[in-house]
């Protein structure tokens, strides 16, 4: 898995998918395009060689600094990075997507990025997406039932947004 012929097989299978990459890394990585997440999960559990039969977790890093001052020194721009754990039981191999995401979809504040939901691909991607949706703000296109699972439905904001301001109050409840 760590040789080149499998992100060979990989780029043959998915053209154009592989956007970076770190087989060498403690944890080895590929960073996709986010278009072509579906796809890429598909190939990853049904035909690679090891096959990732197991997605361990999902989650949403926001690159995103609120302070101006150290937002003027940082080398990258504001953006999100979904991480994926995968599992290949068969192998005892483990490999990490990362999917990059603009903050927000087309820089509309609110408008949430997107990409396809994989729990057509990994069953335990359903709870997981939902906790990303919840938490962090990321629609997952053709998830099944995509709402929130740890915040009460009418909650404002996304609380693993950096620049996420917590509620003074929540329905006649003070919180600070």
């Amino acid at each position: 898995m760590r040789g080149s012929s499998f992100l060979d097989s990989l780029e043959s299978a998915c053209p154009g998918a592989v956007v970076g990459r770190n087989l060498d890394a403690i944890d080895p990585w590929i960073e996709i395009a986010a278009d072509r997440v579906g796809p890429v999960c598909r190939w990853l559990k049904h035909e690679s060689v090891p096959a990732f039969d197991s997605l361990e977790c999902i989650t949403a890093v926001d690159w995103f600094e609120p302070d101006p001052k150290k937002a003027a020194k940082v080398s990258w721009q504001p953006h999100l990075e979904l991480v994926y754990h995968l599992w290949s039981t068969a192998a005892k191999a483990s490999l990490v997507l990362k999917v990059k995401l603009p903050r927000w979809r087309n820089d509309v504040v609110g408008d949430l990025p997107e990409v396809a939901s994989v729990a057509g691909v990994w069953r335990t991607a359903d709870w997981h997406e939902r906790e990303v949706f919840d938490l962090s703000g990321v629609h997952f296109t053709g998830h099944p039932d995509l709402r929130r699972i740890l915040c009460p439905e009418d909650w404002v904001g996304y609380p693993l947004r950096k620049d996420y301001e917590q509620p003074i109050e929540y329905h006649g409840i003070r919180g600070r």
